[in-house]
């Protein structure tokens, strides 16, 4: 029973207000016996009804959703190469703290302090609030069953990240590489959510893919499936951070972009961004791609580059998997205008007609989609400590 509570807890979480009839149909269990957990969930303020389902000829059935009033905090962390975010959220994804973004790069030797310091701050700011469990999710070779980092070297608190901070904090913690949470978060709640093949490109530093097939999260015989980055697409002999040559990586991420752009304003080209990159010696991404969207030459141009080798990659992608769809998610979605064009082209060039016009292409319009895929992950891993902790605290 309490199984079949924590499922039906979990489904409302994704698939918001349900009938018993829909759960019963997606959980497999019979109407009685969904019917006699959803009660007991009403008895214990869990869930509430929700109004009345669309119409199918009959009676009217009574929808059920998440009284998330009720139900513990999340707090959720998002990892990428140079940035991390940290904000506490409900189980109607809604804000319960500001978010806060810090600068710290992986590679730092701090990174786990900070981090750590940047967890403690935003507990601060809900000092009196329940918090099940920390979600964080990370880039890297992230084995979620034992939360380890394997792109880290086992001395490093980063490798080992989901025990260190049990210990540090005293709180459940989850652990997914940020490609995949990012495709749990489109499938489920953004463009991806009605297709049940869908390929999640998150464009961001690097080039990551989550893959949905048959509705289903696939991750591989080692559980490391989605490495888009390093397939042998380029062919420029330009060292790629995993040691190898000829990564997709080093032409179609926004590092990519960012020193195409660099190498134009060191040439002396008119941009917008030459200021910036006279006073400081660089400028960011997100300056790159605000600069790009304002219709900056520059920008556009160093995009367009980018563009233009993450197209050459989907090509492959549907030649692969032939999905019916393929979102283009994370920090590089901001530039749909300036890339959707590129990756067009390239389609044409590199992909059979048969299959590219059968595939659709979107761009994520969710915002902060790591965040909201980094609290996908902790109710998704949520056990039956978690129901427990929620009686107790009644």
């Amino acid at each position: 029973m309490e199984k079949l509570k924590l499922s039906i807890i979990k489904r409302l979480y994704f698939a918001k207000a349900q009938s018993i009839a829909e759960l019963s149909t997606a959980l497999g269990k019979s109407v009685p016996n969904i019917t006699s957990s959803v009660n007991k969930l009403i008895v214990e303020k869990i869930v509430l009804p929700d109004g009345l389902a669309p119409s199918t000829g009959g009676r009217r059935a009574t929808n059920f959703a998440l009284n998330a009033n009720n139900l513990p905090l999340l707090l959720c962390v998002a990892m990428d190469q140079y940035y991390t975010s940290v904000v506490v959220m409900d189980f109607d994804n809604k804000t319960k703290s500001s978010i806060e973004t810090e600068f710290i790069p992986l590679q730092q030797e701090n990174a786990y302090e900070l981090l750590c310091s940047l967890i403690a701050k935003t507990l601060k700011q809900i000092a009196n609030a329940r918090v099940y469990a920390i979600g964080l999710t990370v880039p890297g070779f992230v084995d979620s069953v034992t939360g380890v980092n394997n792109s880290f070297p086992s001395t490093s608190p980063l490798f080992a990240i989901q025990e260190n901070l049990q210990q540090e904090f005293k709180l459940p913690v989850f652990v997914e590489n940020d490609s995949t949470a990012i495709a749990i978060a489109e499938h489920n709640f953004g463009k991806g959510k009605d297709e049940k093949n869908v390929m999640v490109v998150n464009l961001n530093w690097g080039v990551g893919l989550g893959m949905i097939i048959d509705n289903d999260l696939y991750r591989g015989h080692s559980g490391y499936a989605g490495e888009f980055s390093h397939i042998p697409l380029s062919n420029l002999s330009k060292l790629c951070s995993c040691g190898k040559r000829g990564c997709l990586e080093v032409e179609a991420s926004l590092i990519a972009a960012r020193e195409n752009a660099k190498e134009m304003l060191e040439a002396g080209e008119e941009s917008q961004l030459q200021a910036t990159f006279s006073k400081n010696g660089y400028i960011t991404g997100d300056q790159l791609l605000e600069a790009g969207n304002a219709g900056d030459p520059l920008a556009i141009k160093a995009l367009r580059r980018i563009g233009y080798m993450l197209g050459k990659g989907i090509a492959t992608l549907i030649h692969i998997i032939n999905p019916a769809m393929v979102v283009i998610s994370g920090r590089g979605a901001k530039a749909k205008h300036v890339l959707l064009p590129e990756i067009q082209r390239s389609l044409l060039e590199f992909s059979i007609p048969r299959l590219s016009a059968n595939t659709k292409i979107e761009f994520s319009a969710t915002e902060h989609i790591q965040l909201l895929g980094t609290a996908c992950v902790a109710v998704a891993n949520a056990d039956k400590n978690f129901l427990k902790q929620q009686l107790t605290e009644l």
